[in-house]
C-alpha cells in the first residue's frame, strides 16, 4: 500500500501548505502527523451531534431507532458483586462524555494494552464480559479513572500489574444499545448512547446517577455489535445533599 506524503494529504484537506496542516493537526491531537506517522497512537475525534436524539423521550423497554443504531433503556437488579480484573489510567475530564474532543484516545490505549496482555490474568472467566468504567469520584487535577478489565473468579490473587473493580449490587437503569460494526458501536454510538442517557433520559426524569458508569461489551457476531452502559439512578435531590 503506498503511503501518502504528508503535504499530500495537507492539499487533499484543503490545507494551503504543510506548516498549515502541522500546526492545525498538532492543536487538535498534541502530535505532530510526522510523530502519529513514525510512532501511531488512537485518536479521539469530535462526533457529529445527533438532535434527533436530543429531543426524543422513549419509555423503559421501548426501542429507539436513530442514526443507524438502535437504543433501549431498561432497567435491572445486581443481586450480587460483579468482579472485574485488569488496568486503570487516568483519562483527562475532557474526554467524557466519548468524542466531546479531539486529542489522544487514552481509554483506547488502555484497551489496546488490557487485550495485549489478557492472557496473563489467569482468574479471567472464559468468555467472560469486558468492562470499562469510568469512576468520576476518584477524579484528582483534571481527570477521572478510567478501568478495563474482563469478568473474573471472585477473590482470587492476582499479579500485582493488575487491579480489581467491583460493580456493586443495585438496582440500576442499563442503556442498549447496537451499531453496524464494532468500531462503531465504540465510538460514535457510544457517545450518542451516553448523551442521550444524561443529558436526555435520565435529566427529564429528574435522575442523576452514582459517580462512575460501566460500560459491558459483549461477544460481537457478524450480524451484530452490542453493548450495555449501567448506571445506578439517584433522584437530584438527593445528590445534591
Amino acid at each position: 500500500m503506498e503511503v501518502k506524503r504528508i503535504i499530500d494529504a495537507a492539499l487533499d484537506f484543503g490545507f494551503s501548505s504543510h506548516e498549515t496542516f502541522t500546526r492545525a493537526f498538532k492543536d487538535a491531537y498534541g502530535i505532530t502527523p510526522e510523530k502519529f506517522r513514525t510512532d501511531p497512537v488512537r485518536l479521539n475525534q469530535n462526533l457529529k451531534p445527533e438532535l434527533l436524539l436530543n429531543y426524543t423521550m422513549i419509555d423503559e423497554d421501548v426501542p429507539l431507532i436513530s442514526d443507524s443504531i438502535v437504543l433501549e433503556i431498561t432497567r435491572r437488579k445486581l443481586d450480587t458483586v460483579e468482579s472485574y480484573v485488569g488496568l486503570s489510567a487516568q483519562v483527562p475530564i475532557s474526554q467524557v462524555p466519548v468524542g466531546e474532543v479531539t486529542g489522544i484516545d487514552v481509554p483506547g490505549q488502555l484497551w489496546d494494552s488490557f487485550h495485549s496482555r489478557k492472557s496473563d490474568i489467569l482468574c479471567l472467566l472464559r468468555d467472560g464480559i469486558e468492562l470499562g468504567a469510568s469512576i468520576m469520584g476518584e477524579a484528582v487535577d483534571g481527570t477521572f479513572t478510567y478501568f478495563v478489565g474482563g469478568a473474573a473468579k471472585p477473590n482470587t490473587s492476582i499479579n500485582e500489574e493488575f487491579i480489581t473493580w467491583e460493580l456493586p449490587a443495585s438496582e440500576y437503569v442499563v442503556c442498549c444499545f447496537e451499531a453496524k460494526s464494532f468500531d462503531e458501536l465504540t465510538t460514535s454510538a457510544l457517545g450518542k448512547a451516553i448523551n442521550y442517557l444524561f443529558g436526555t433520559w435520565l435529566a427529564n426524569r429528574k435522575l442523576t446517577t452514582r459517580p462512575f458508569l460501566a460500560e459491558k461489551y459483549y461477544k460481537v457476531t457478524p450480524d451484530v455489535a452490542y453493548m450495555e452502559i449501567w448506571v445506578i439512578p439517584i433522584p437530584m435531590e438527593e445528590s445534591e445533599i
